[in-house]
């Protein structure tokens, strides 16, 4: 699977060159989507029995981290449709084959959050909802959108207790796209908001990641929210790497307003540029660490442990800090070259704050994680 990471770094060139394009386009250009398709970058999730990659999570959190390096617009958004290819593993072969084997380079986008309402209708669903973070979707065949199923008016309930959450999948062009994805950062991901007006949704269209048995593989065994937080840690950590070049890259030829040394001679710099690197070396090393724990049990064909479920979560949201301080610290030593929208710096400072916002490494994994380690009780749902 090195071939994607290779794959990736030859798009750095365009990537970088093309960053004001995907700005102020709002969204993933329609040709750059298409050629990631063609590498293969949505498919690490989708089984191989569907003409998948079916790849290890290292794989994929490398190829994210590495487009991340080039444009963090592009990484999000091929993060978020190789994660979506998960669903095919929850799926009624057929239907997966449909999807996913028939066009070997189809593109999903889609939101977990339950925000909509799936009355069960025979063999079918209502759906009707809206949602935010609808990221890709302009690229997208097919979106997904997370529903609370209702029956005879009420919400079903699992044998757990919990109401039953489904993702409906409905082709693109049966969506609303709102067109209001007018943001700070990750501005070129396209996450407008989507809604579904009564649409109707065949059953096996449907999947739930929290009770539907996906196919038996070691990757299916991967927690979902783990996976999903990893790709977005992936993507600020390519960040982080990113701002550390770029200062890098400028401080020997710039010289500070009312100093005589060049950026690269003060020993701010060299102390905040030392900070940063073991910022983000340490955080990667514990990030990719857990991981490769996490994927030794599901290989062997166990159940995650507690503790290999709570290291990948308290990782990625370690991760995503570290490099939210990494990249403020390169900020800051750019000064007034920071600021210009020609800089990368200024670019990498929004989009790296934007992504630290996702609720997968939000604070309160911070203390989900603190209760575990504490020996507390703790829902352990969405670890």
């Amino acid at each position: 699977m090195a071939d994607l990471q290779a794959a990736a770094r030859g798009f750095h060139a365009e990537l970088r060159s093309r960053a004001g394009e995907i700005e102020s386009g709002r969204r993933l250009p329609a040709d750059i989507a298409k050629r990631f398709a063609e590498a293969g970058f949505y498919r690490p999730c989708v089984p191989q029995a569907y003409g998948g990659l079916e790849s290890d999570p290292l794989t994929l959190s490398n190829l994210i981290e590495t487009i991340a390096e080039a444009d963090g617009s592009a990484a999000w958004c091929v993060m978020i449709a190789a994660t979506t290819g998960l669903v095919a593993a929850y799926m009624p072969p057929a239907t997966a084959r449909v999807i996913f084997e028939r066009d070997p380079n189809v593109i999903l986008a889609g939101v977990f959050a339950p925000r909509g309402k799936a009355v069960e209708e025979g063999a079918q669903y209502v759906v009707n909802g809206r949602w935010q973070w609808g990221s890709g979707s302009p690229n997208a065949k097919w979106i997904a959108g997370g529903c609370v199923v209702l029956r005879d008016g009420k919400p079903a309930l699992l044998p757990s207790g919990v109401p039953d959450s489904r993702m409906m999948i409905v082709a693109v062009e049966d969506a609303e796209l709102m067109n209001n994805w007018d943001v700070s950062g990750l501005c070129g991901t396209g996450s407008q908001d989507f809604a579904f007006k009564d649409v109707r949704v065949a059953k096996e269209m449907s999947v739930s990641l929290m009770s539907d048995k996906p196919l038996a593989r070691p990757l299916y065994a991967f927690p979902v929210f783990g996976l999903l937080a990893a790709g977005i840690a992936s993507v600020m950590l390519g960040l982080g790497r990113a701002a550390i070049c770029e200062l890098i890259a400028i401080a020997g030829g710039k010289t500070p307003e009312g100093q005589r040394k060049p950026l690269a001679a003060r020993a701010k710099t060299q102390e905040d540029v030392a900070e940063a690197e073991a910022l983000l070396s340490s955080a990667r090393a514990y990030f990719r660490d857990s991981i490769a724990k996490a994927w030794d049990e599901a290989r062997r064909g166990e159940s995650l442990s507690v503790e290999a479920r709570r290291d990948l979560r308290l990782s990625a949201t370690h991760a995503a800090r570290s490099s939210v301080r990494a990249v403020d610290l390169m900020y800051h030593l750019g000064g007034g070259t920071s600021v210009y929208r020609s800089s990368p710096l200024q670019r990498i400072f929004r989009d790296v704050h934007v992504a630290s916002q996702h609720m997968m490494v939000a604070p309160t994994t911070m203390e989900l994680a603190g209760r575990l380690l504490l020996g507390q009780e703790a829902e352990l749902s969405q670890l």
